[in-house]
């Protein structure tokens, strides 16, 4: 009684607070609610609302929660690397549990990866910075979900989580998230690769591991587009390596100089075909690093995140900074060398075998997650071009020997 009475409680309160609050933002809907009661009064009932709520959850019978549930959302936003590290929990609970219906919510710019998923029901998809969190909650309630599982765990997301209305919410306890599940997974992030993070989950409830490869659907459509525009443009029954320039922070980026002269280095070694990847607002790049090169280059056309993914599964290597794109293409089994300075690759590189990575070892603040450096970006922008150039050999070799 108490349960549900303080569930409905807090959730008409949020949707009181946004028709309160203005431009329908949670934030200032959170000011109405001030002007409307006594600070310290608000305060606690939030706080004895969100305790009731945690400890009033019945006893977790591991053996039971996932056989008794019908519906399950799992919640992953961004980015298009982290949404594909996390695929591998959808197909492994699928096969345990082949009745569970499993929803997926994400932001709108990244469904394309788990869109065409046998394994998902439904993608539920939001704007980031137009849709509001509670728009996103009310549209999470109407599915009426048995276990929504929150891979992602920011503020936002735990608050999804915590006003879903399902009764088993599992997450990780990040600090001043924890009141949003009544199921705890001890995180591992700086310990384990994503993909391993993100198991975790079912390792909790001894669900098996039967799969742990990242996956990324294409259909037949986008797959004869990408095996046209290879003929079309004399690549195919050759040797394409794709290299990919771009990366979500500039601290990720290498120099174009450099991608320049490693794309020249490989053309001169082997007369393989070089092909540069670009997505929204990098084509300019992508153009200046072919007119920084002695030899020619291919450059592919604009194109849909499914469409990039045919692309990359028609080359044979792909080189790439710390971005969507190498993931996708390691989870099509294209070998793919990753380049690495802020990022950890032991814990976000590509994933599986076939794979490699390289940074310039000898610096003392590798992996340093900066978005912003302030030395001057010197993992990536003095990472020597024959460094790299020796990782790719070596992979090439490696490729080699087990085909």
């Amino acid at each position: 009684m108490c349960f549900s009475f303080c569930s409905e409680c807090l959730w008409w309160i949020a949707v009181g607070c946004f028709c309160y609050g203005k431009n329908n933002h949670f934030s200032t809907a959170m000011q109405g609610i001030h002007q409307s009661f006594s600070s310290s009064f608000f305060e606690f009932f939030t706080i004895f609302a969100i305790f009731n709520r945690t400890m009033t959850t019945p006893a977790v019978n591991t053996s039971e929660i996932f056989h008794s549930a019908s519906s399950l959302l799992i919640i992953k936003p961004r980015a298009i690397g982290d949404v594909l590290l996390s695929t591998p929990v959808i197909v492994n609970l699928k096969k345990s549990f082949p009745s569970l219906a499993i929803d997926f919510l994400c932001e709108q710019f990244a469904a394309d990866v788990v869109k065409g998923n046998p394994d998902i029901r439904e993608v539920i998809t939001f704007n980031k910075n137009n849709d509001s969190t509670l728009s996103i909650i009310s549209q999470v309630r109407k599915k009426n979900y048995d276990i929504v599982v929150d891979l992602f765990c920011n503020p936002r997301t735990a608050l999804i989580t915590f006003f879903s209305g399902a009764e088993r919410r599992i997450g990780f306890p990040f600090r001043g998230r924890a009141y949003a599940y009544n199921i705890h997974v001890v995180p591992r992030g700086g310990e384990v690769h994503n993909v391993n993070f993100n198991l975790d989950v079912l390792r909790k409830f001894d669900i098996p591991i039967v799969d742990a490869r990242p996956f990324f659907p294409l259909n037949d459509d986008v797959r004869q587009f990408a095996e046209s525009w290879f003929y079309s443009q004399g690549l195919k029954n050759t040797v394409t390596v794709g290299v990919n320039p771009s990366g979500g922070w500039y601290t990720k980026k290498w120099r174009n100089q450099s991608f320049a002269q490693l794309s020249d280095a490989i053309i001169e070694w082997k007369e393989w075909n070089i092909l540069f990847f670009w997505g929204p607002g990098e084509y300019d790049e992508v153009q200046y690093i072919r007119s920084q090169m002695k030899h020619s280059s291919n450059i592919i056309p604009k194109t849909s995140l499914k469409e990039m993914g045919a692309l990359l599964q028609q080359c044979q290597y792909l080189i790439s900074n710390d971005s969507g794109p190498m993931h996708i293409a390691a989870s099509l089994g294209v070998p793919t060398l990753g380049i690495f300075g802020p990022t950890n690759p032991a814990l976000q590189g590509p994933y599986g075998d076939n794979n490699a990575w390289v940074r310039r070892e000898e610096l003392d603040c590798l992996a340093c997650n900066l978005t912003a450096c302030p030395i001057g970006n010197v993992c990536m922008t003095d990472l020597s071009v024959g460094t790299v150039f020796d990782a790719f050999k070596k992979l090439v070799t490696e490729v080699n020997s087990q085909r």
